[in-house]
């Protein structure tokens, strides 16, 4: 690995902890810490909503567009050399694969702003939070299996699995199949403790 790939690396790392961090202050600012209401576990789910929502919005915001544009390999521009480096270890990012940008498109335009509104919805404690919460689950967790499985049921030929980034940015991308999965199994308790407590309450009144 070069001196340049290194360097190009902690870039990425950076402004991945920036979006991180304007998620983690945000998240601060909207529930205060004197807030008891709001249980660690949903401070958590806010932190990590904002995150993603920030990191489709402006990361594969860009990517979409670039793409649309032209392709990741011909731009120029701060963002396009975060696309390029992971082009290395995904050479399809670099030219405008369709199925990348099928999923990523749709990821833009319709994710980023429902996880913003899930955020709203958890605020103001809104019946309708977890139907639109597994909704975003499923979408993520779906995003991230056409990204990777047909290539992988095409031999991985735009995948270079020697380079260690490739690793990297596949661990990075189990965090949108793991967090989803959490959150899916939270909102089934919610939703099955929710349709219990009406069925009793039902049979009491009658």
């Amino acid at each position: 690995m070069s001196t340049e790939d290194l360097q190009q690396i902690i870039n990425s790392f950076i402004t991945v902890m920036i979006l991180f961090t304007i998620a983690y202050i945000t998240t601060l600012i909207i529930f205060p810490l004197a807030e008891k209401k709001v249980t660690k576990f949903e401070r958590f789910i806010s932190i990590w909503l904002i995150w993603n929502a920030l990191i489709h919005l402006i990361l594969e915001g860009s990517f979409v567009i670039l793409s649309l544009i032209s392709t990741i390999e011909k731009s120029n521009g701060i963002l396009a050399e975060l696309w390029k480096e992971y082009g290395k270890a995904d050479s399809r990012w670099l030219y405008s694969d369709p199925t990348i940008l099928s999923v990523e498109i749709p990821t833009f335009i319709f994710c980023g702003p429902l996880a913003l509104y899930i955020v709203y919805l958890i605020m103001i404690n809104h019946s309708t939070r977890h139907y639109w919460q597994i909704i975003l689950c499923v979408c993520e967790i779906y995003g991230c299996w056409i990204t990777f499985c047909p290539e992988w049921l095409t031999g991985s030929k735009g995948l270079d699995t020697e380079n260690l980034i490739f690793f990297g940015f596949l661990l990075f991308n189990g965090v949108w199949v793991i967090i989803p999965m959490i959150l899916l199994y939270q909102s089934w308790k919610v939703i099955t403790e929710n349709d219990r407590l009406v069925k009793e309450f039902k049979l009491k009144v009658n």
